[in-house]
């Protein structure tokens, strides 16, 4: 018996799924050594995890210790959320991923890691069901290339969430909701702002007071982030609790944590806390007119305020303390400053080493090369 490799692997597609809570995964068809082909089903989490342990197995390829030496094929980070549209778009990506996978070297595309990632599981051919929940829907990637992503079959439901707690909108483009409410969510927006609907009404809704219909959502959110992303301040704001953080237009801060409800903590120097999103923009992004009107608007409602034993928020999510973050924000930076301290001793040290080889003498030319030849066999002859 031969040794077990993958020959091929095709992404068809991805597939909502409604138990035990939404969410989506793709359809991944394996084509194995024996010509035998399997169907197996993975979250972009789950793909993105796997990417990052396979960097750690083989740091070279990866490029960790040399750009130029990497091999691995990139895999984006996973978003704040997953929604339809982003699935839909991250196909392209997830496809030349696979691709160029199985066509890297045997020790890296044929490691029982890869091996027992793409291995059928239990859950693949037998998907957790409950009878009274929609079935699932299947979005298959379209086989003419000429087809867009977009043509993508498959109807695009929206999501439902539950409203946790009374909301009394504020202005007319919001939208109240009672304890219970059952509502569509039309955009998630990153300002924790999300349009939603209920029945025959339409408005904005905050984040914070919406939970899925079934279990937690903390897979939506990212985790944190102490490299940090540059974002300048757009709006200034002055904290009103002792884990927020007092901000003046135009400084410029590090976003380390995205978090659903629009409140991200940021660092400034070795100071953290939490911070309005919609008063932040990305470190050289254009500024827009949409730009331009969050910061007429108020930041939401944060979801620590909100309260209700009921909700299912309060049973299991993780909460960080402002020391956690702070902590480990010194770890980083202090990490960072030994390592370019390094970098900066060692480099002096090269140099030297360069140095202290001995010198290559230059080739002589062709004809000096003759000359002494002819000079040389003139005076044997002598």
């Amino acid at each position: 018996m031969g040794d077990v490799y993958i020959r091929h692997i095709e992404l068809l597609g991805f597939e909502k799924r409604f138990y035990p809570s939404q969410h989506y995964v793709y359809i991944f068809l394996v084509k194995w050594q024996d010509l035998t082909e399997k169907m197996v089903y993975r979250k972009f989490t789950e793909m993105y995890e796997f990417h990052k342990a396979l960097k750690e197995m083989f740091p070279i390829e990866s490029g960790d210790i040399n750009v130029e030496n990497r091999i691995i094929p990139h895999l984006p980070a996973p978003r704040w959320f997953d929604s339809h549209r982003s699935t839909q778009n991250r196909q392209s990506t997830l496809s030349e991923y696979c691709s160029a996978l199985i066509n890297l070297p045997r020790k890296i595309s044929q490691c029982g890691h890869v091996l027992n990632f793409f291995k059928v599981r239990n859950d693949d051919v037998n998907p957790p069901t409950v009878s009274q929940f929609k079935k699932s829907e299947a979005f298959l990637m379209p086989k003419d290339p000429k087809k867009s992503v977009a043509d993508i079959t498959g109807p695009i439901i929206l999501q439902t969430y539950r409203a946790i707690a009374d909301y009394e909108k504020n202005s007319t483009t919001e939208m109240g909701v009672k304890t219970g409410d059952a509502v569509d969510v039309v955009e998630k927006s990153e300002t924790g702002w999300w349009f939603c609907q209920l029945k025959n009404k339409r408005g904005w809704v905050p984040a914070a007071y919406l939970e899925p219909m079934d279990s937690p959502d903390e897979s939506e959110d990212q985790e944190p982030n102490y490299a940090g992303e540059l974002h300048i301040v757009r709006k200034g704001y002055s904290a009103a609790q002792e884990d927020e953080i007092t901000l003046k237009e135009g400084e410029t801060i590090e976003v380390i944590h995205k978090l659903l409800d629009g409140w991200w903590v940021v660092r400034k120097d070795e100071t953290t806390g939490y911070y309005p999103s919609m008063y932040l923009q990305k470190s050289g992004e254009e500024n827009t007119p949409e730009k331009n009107q969050l910061r007429n608007r108020g930041a939401p409602p944060r979801r620590s305020t909100i309260r209700n034993i009921k909700s299912i928020h309060n049973q299991n999510r993780k909460q960080i303390s402002q020391d956690t973050y702070r902590r480990n924000s010194v770890k980083y930076m202090q990490s960072r400053r030994k390592l370019k301290g390094f970098l900066n001793k060692s480099s002096p040290i090269a140099e030297d080493e360069r140095e202290a080889q001995p010198a290559i003498p230059p080739r002589p030319s062709k004809d000096l090369i003759l000359t002494r030849c002819s000079e040389s066999t003139k005076s044997k002859i002598k």
